[in-house]
């Protein structure tokens, strides 16, 4: 009955549009003819035939007007009108063919810009009567079958549109005023994008307000959000388009927040919660394995045919299910870096029903949104659960992966660069432990790549991020509102490390004046640490450049007496400024002294309550933010579940905006305090390159498992596809580069089996490509990306029975058919180990620029997820010893092609101090001073930026070595 009132109503609706266009297109014409007739008269042209010459056009403008002539001008304008929107129609009615064939096809429908007023009139006439009679009518008149299923189909595709909010907990769309959606009709031909702010989208994701009727759905809830539709929202949740008439059946008629509801599948809207439907449904009867679908198939890929000559391994093995035991005996992958399954939060309610998000259409699919973390747990959208049964929020998990960052530089500044050159494809291990590297790999996502220019890693959006709040946005320390937070409950402790972490953690890579202070006091230090942990701050010797940070008082009464000394002093320093707050005196610029954020972590005590109050009064202005362990009469108190969640506040509404802490365990708190440590610059000794003896090889750290062997591989071998990995990710066939119908999480995948050559495990995959989501949901991804990947290389290749990635079934592994694909890694390292062991210096050169032409860039250079940071980071400084290798031949003979070489090496990586030693070194052997300091104060600015370090002492005594004035023998030291 709906559906028939609906049909009706947009029937009415062209009939009428088809009636005002026929009165604009012919009644016009008549109105002007039957009251002006010919309309020229007034410029002199009183006759159609008679052309007027210029004497009677300027008589005609210059005598005085009569009425006549007045309404000939009228006349004049309506017909410029009237041929106008004849135009416009007629544009109109070629766009409206465009949008429907795009729709039916299940193309996105081009935008349209530059509608003025008169066009505007023209598109809702046309669109209204193209959209309602070629598409509702058709729809609804159709008797049931193949063409009554197709309209539905493409009524599924449709967009979700943006509307007005009834309600505040929507999302307000920002709409781009070139395109504007015909709410009247929405149809699909007259129907225009509506583009949301990234401000606007952000805040519908975080909406966690979802209706009763919705939250037993048996496969989860999902949140609409610009460009979603039917089809797609079944394809990437239940794995089949064709289902999304069961998530229609689910929702109809249930009312949305902004006052609407699902009544006609080809209408939703942003911000709406959609219920979903179970994926899994009775299986059906087994039948052959088809071979690979179509490049347009969507759906989760289902395993490749075997081949007519299956490899040896197991090639034609089957291949397992995501998340389930691989068959076999499934030894261990050799990797260092290997990801255990248990980082992955186990799925919860809806989370087993989630599939892969990607569709499987040749051309380049959209960045994951990030929708499939609803599979990861119910909180996840918001955060990470830890194996430690901890829980930390995206803002804190960015601060952490903030610090793992600067941690890798400053591993590369210290790095040595040795020969032989260690040719291994495993990464340096992580800076980050075990527990903490998913929260390291999901926060370096959320922060994104470094920057190029300053290699100072990208700075958290939110200061000191201790959780979320009811939308599921971050809540900073330093904006809570009142005088301070009392944490109570069996979580206090554990968000009480989250919180000294958090403030710890902010402005690592910010000037040394802007890092936040904590005082605390050594039971709050030894309840928050793990038991035998030394009571100390950040820097208990005095050698860091920003001094203490964290510290540790022997009890609350020194601590408050240290808060009320540093409101004191804030208070002095304001008032020599004639300032009221903080923020206003690190505004200026004419002072020396900024004033950074202070927070006091003590335990609660009646005795010392009236003097920590007068200390949170003075929050706001001074900066100045206490945090109680215990109840305490005038702090607002949060009482904190284990898992982190508020469940009761007091106080009023002061602290009733955070939802949920993050939690640590004293291990974790441990862990992060470490990394903070070694991250903070401080005078250090360093090495000398000159006296200090070079390791055997350049590894960062010992690697406690058998390095995993390489293949040979000549730089000339022939092979079927090349893969390029050295730089952006490329697949190469004689006939060149693929650029089409592979997806992005293909080239991942045959990035990680290149630097895996022994295989890797589908749950291994998994961890390591996709750590934000649910196990099983990774593991269909990948599967389809594998699946991908053999479909687009045979059709490449010509070859449809090669597979090029083989699945082993003896070891349960996935790896790169070594006959078929030649690496550029692989064959690099090739041509280093034969450099390391050539006989002489000139074939030794000649193979090591063999190296360098092979390496063409960071390793999948453009990503950001930290096994390939950490992967990328070893072979840049493999290659960083090639060229000091080459520096060493040829500086006897060719200093400058020396000194070439070792600029070159820093274009790649210029925080290694060791380069700069070298070229200090041949600088000052060859007389050139000036050359030496600028290459000296090149190296002081790089590290400035790299959280404010210096060069080290071993760095300047190379420098003043080669600044000496020559001795008599002419040799510098």
């Amino acid at each position: 009955m709906v559906r028939t009132l609906a049909t009706a109503g947009r029937l009415l609706r062209a009939v009428a549009a088809l009636a005002a266009l026929a009165g604009f297109v012919a009644g016009v014409p008549w109105l002007l003819t039957a009251s002006a007739s010919w309309p020229l008269s007034w410029i002199g042209w009183p006759q159609a035939a008679h052309l007027p010459g210029v004497a009677e056009v300027i008589g005609a403008v210059t005598s005085p007007w009569s009425d006549q002539m007045i309404l000939g001008l009228l006349a004049t304008i309506g017909w410029a009108l009237w041929l106008t929107f004849v135009r416009h129609v007629i544009v109109e009615v070629i766009e409206a063919s465009a949008h429907a064939a795009a729709a039916r096809h299940g193309r996105p429908r081009p935008p349209v810009t530059g509608r003025g007023p008169i066009r505007w009139v023209a598109a809702v006439l046309v669109g209204a009567i193209a959209g309602a009679v070629l598409f509702d009518a058709a729809r609804a008149l159709t008797s049931p079958g193949a063409s009554a299923a197709a309209a539905a189909d493409a009524a599924a595709r449709r967009p979700a549109v943006a509307v007005v909010q009834a309600a505040p907990t929507v999302a307000p769309a920002v709409v781009d005023h070139a395109w504007v959606k015909s709410l009247a009709t929405g149809d699909a031909v007259t129907s225009a994008y509506t583009r949301t702010s990234a401000a606007a989208q952000a805040l519908a994701d975080r909406n966690l307000d979802v209706p009763a009727w919705a939250r037993d759905a048996p496969g989860g809830v999902h949140h609409v959000r610009a460009g979603d539709n039917l089809w797609d929202l079944a394809e990437a949740k239940l794995g089949d388009p064709h289902r999304w008439r069961e998530i229609y059946t689910l929702n109809r008629g249930h009312e949305q927040a902004n006052g609407y509801s699902l009544t006609d599948p080809d209408e939703i809207h942003i911000g709406w919660v959609l219920a979903l439907p179970a994926h899994d449904t009775d299986p059906a009867p087994a039948a052959p394995a088809p071979a690979d679908p179509a490049p347009n198939d969507a759906g989760p890929a289902t395993g490749d045919p075997a081949p007519a000559n299956p490899a040896p391994g197991g090639t034609g093995a089957a291949e397992p299910t995501p998340g389930d035991a691989t068959p076999g005996p499934a030894t261990p992958a050799p990797s260092a870096t290997t990801t255990a399954p248990s980082n992955a939060a186990p799925a919860t309610g809806a989370s087993a029903s989630a599939t892969p998000a990607d569709s499987g259409t040749p051309s380049a699919e959209a960045p994951d949104d990030g929708s499939d973390r609803e599979a990861v747990g119910a909180h996840d959208e918001a955060g990470i659960s830890l194996p430690s049964q901890g829980w930390v929020s995206l803002g804190l998990a960015a601060l952490i992966a903030t610090v793992a960052s600067l941690l890798r530089l400053q591993r590369r500044r210290r790095a040595r660069l040795a020969f032989p050159i260690r040719a291994s494809v495993e990464a340096q291990p992580a800076p980050v432990p075990e527990p903490l590297a998913r929260v390291d790999a999901v926060g370096t996502a959320r922060l994104g790549t470094e920057d190029d220019e300053s290699h100072r890693p990208p700075v958290p959006a939110v200061s000191a991020p201790i959780g979320v709040d009811v939308d599921g946005g971050e809540v900073s320390l330093f904006d809570l509102p009142g005088p301070g937070v009392a944490l109570t409950g069996a979580g206090a402790e554990p968000a009480a490390r989250a919180i000294l972490a958090a403030a710890l953690a902010t402005g690592t890579t910010a000037p040394v004046e802007k890092r936040p202070v904590v005082v605390t006091t050594v039971e709050i230090a030894a309840r928050l640490l793990p038991d035998g942990a030394p009571l100390v701050g950040l820097d208990p010797d005095g050698t860091s450049f920003d001094g203490e940070r964290l510290v540790v008082l022997s009890d609350v009464a020194a601590a408050v007496t240290h808060a009320e000394e540093e409101m004191i002093v804030r208070r002095r320093v304001l008032d020599t400024f004639d300032l009221d707050t903080v923020a206003a005196l690190n505004a200026r610029t004419d002072h020396a002294e900024m004033q950074p954020p202070y927070v006091l972590l003590i335990e609660a005590t009646a005795r010392h309550a009236a003097r920590l109050l007068a200390v949170g009064a003075h929050r706001a202005a001074l900066d100045l933010h206490p945090v109680v362990l215990g109840p305490l009469d005038g702090i607002p108190s949060v009482e904190v579940a284990a898992d982190g969640t508020t469940t009761t506040t007091t106080g009023g509404d002061e602290a009733a905006r955070v939802a949920r802490l993050s939690t640590l365990a004293a291990d974790d708190l441990a862990a992060v305090l470490a990394m903070l440590t070694d991250a903070t610059a401080r005078p250090e000794a360093g090495y000398d390159v000159e006296l200090d003896p070079a390791p055997s090889s350049n590894a960062a750290a010992p690697v406690e498992a058998p390095a995993e062997p390489v293949p040979a591989q000549a730089s000339d071998a022939p092979a079927l596809v090349r893969l390029r990995v050295l730089g952006p990710l490329v697949a190469e066939t004689d006939a060149g580069p693929v650029t089409s119908g592979m997806r992005s999480g293909s080239y991942f995948v045959l990035a990680s089996l290149a630097v895996h050559p022994g295989g890797r495990t589908l749950d291994q995959l998994a961890a390591d490509l996709h750590p934000e989501v649910h196990l099983a949901t990774a593991g269909k991804r990948i599967r389809t990306d594998v699946s991908t990947t053999r479909r687009v290389l045979r059709t490449a290749t010509g070859n449809p029975e090669a597979m090029f990635v083989i699945y082993d079934g003896a070891t349960g592994r996935y790896r790169l058919d070594l006959e078929l694909i030649a690496v550029d890694l692989w064959q690099m390292l090739t041509t280093i180990e034969a450099a390391n062991t050539a006989d002489d210096d000139t074939q030794a050169l000649a193979l090591l620029r063999e190296a360098v032409e092979l390496y063409g860039g960071d390793f999948a250079d453009g990503a950001d997820q930290t096994w390939i940071t950490d992967h990328a980071t070893t072979y840049r400084h493999q290659i960083l010893s090639v060229y000091a290798r080459m520096a060493e031949i040829t500086e006897a003979d060719h200093p400058d092609q020396a000194v070439a070489a070792l600029e070159r090496a820093l274009e790649f990586d210029p925080v290694n101090e060791e380069l700069y030693q070298r070229i200090m070194r041949i600088h000052g052997r060859q007389n050139r001073p000036d050359a030496v300091r600028r290459t000296l104060r090149r190296l002081e600015e790089r590290l400035a930026e790299l959280g404010d370090a210096e060069p080290s002492q071993a760095t300047r005594r190379v420098a003043e070595r080669q600044l000496r004035p020559a001795t008599a023998s002419g040799v510098r030291g």
